[in-house]
């Protein structure tokens, strides 16, 4: 953890949250918040809600109760479009890139939001539009060189190894250059050199760009050695929320991970 990184205020609140499908409750009255910076990492066993919880916070699931609060302002009925419009962008468990489609190519789909010219400009490639796009490319190849991903850039993605793909994936997500960086379990499937490659990486993400990042991860040892706080949820409802110490020691996080009966 870097000694210039200053956490900041809360930049993300969350405030009694529930959330249901049918009869289903997926989320129950979860309260918590995110600071400016900080790494925040959500964590459970299977079905703990984790993944739905980030679905709120980007718009991809809309609570029954509650409030979301981005940069003070309420956001009761965040879509995904007004998310990613405020600056929160998101990597996914499966993999969601373009797989016939270069390196290059994939990461500049996320300068989408970014892009101004009209489609007739874009279509002569002329004056605005092609200042426009130079500016974007050159954006692009700064995040392949953050990555280290230069030796692949022409490559169509699909005969990428996972990892790198993983790394990819990151890459188009930052290319939209958001203020909170939602991260649904970055390591799954890797193994040790990819995860630690990873782990790296999302700190210079947040060290260098200081970028705040909200992670969903199932490696403790990942969870522990980066991230500033956790909350831990188990059947859809809050049980823990401090620093990685503190979350370790807890009585009911040890429960819920060793399966003790509820």
């Amino acid at each position: 953890m870097s000694e210039g990184r200053q956490i900041g205020e809360v930049i993300l609140d969350l405030k009694n949250i529930s959330l249901r499908f049918g009869g289903v409750k997926a989320l129950t009255d979860i309260s918590f918040d995110v600071r400016e910076h900080e790494v925040r990492a959500i964590i459970g066993p299977n079905g703990a809600g984790k993944s739905s919880m980030l679905n709120v916070i980007n718009g991809v699931y809309r609570p029954q109760e509650g409030d979301i609060i981005f940069r003070g302002e309420h956001h009761r009925d965040m879509n995904t479009y007004a998310a990613a419009k405020a600056g929160i962008a998101r990597t996914f468990q499966n993999i969601a890139l373009f797989k016939g489609m270069t390196v290059l190519d994939n990461i500049m789909t996320g300068r989408n939001l970014k892009m101004k010219s009209n489609f007739l400009l874009d279509a002569l490639y002329w004056g605005p539009a092609q200042r426009e796009e130079i500016a974007h490319r050159r954006k692009v190849e700064e995040i392949i060189d953050f990555l280290e991903i230069q030796h692949i850039r022409k490559t169509p993605v699909g005969r990428l190894p996972y990892g790198l793909q993983k790394r990819v994936e990151l890459g188009r997500a930052l290319a939209a250059e958001p203020s909170i960086l939602l991260l649904d379990e970055p390591m799954a499937g890797m193994n040790v050199e990819e995860k630690q490659d990873m782990c790296r990486f999302v700190l210079d993400v947040n060290d260098q760009l200081g970028t705040t990042i909200v992670l969903i991860e199932h490696d403790m040892g990942v969870v522990m050695d980066i991230s500033d706080r956790v909350v831990v949820l188990d059947y859809g409802r809050k049980i823990a929320d401090g620093t990685p110490d503190a979350v370790r020691s807890n009585q009911d996080v040890i429960d819920a991970y060793l399966g003790v009966a509820h």
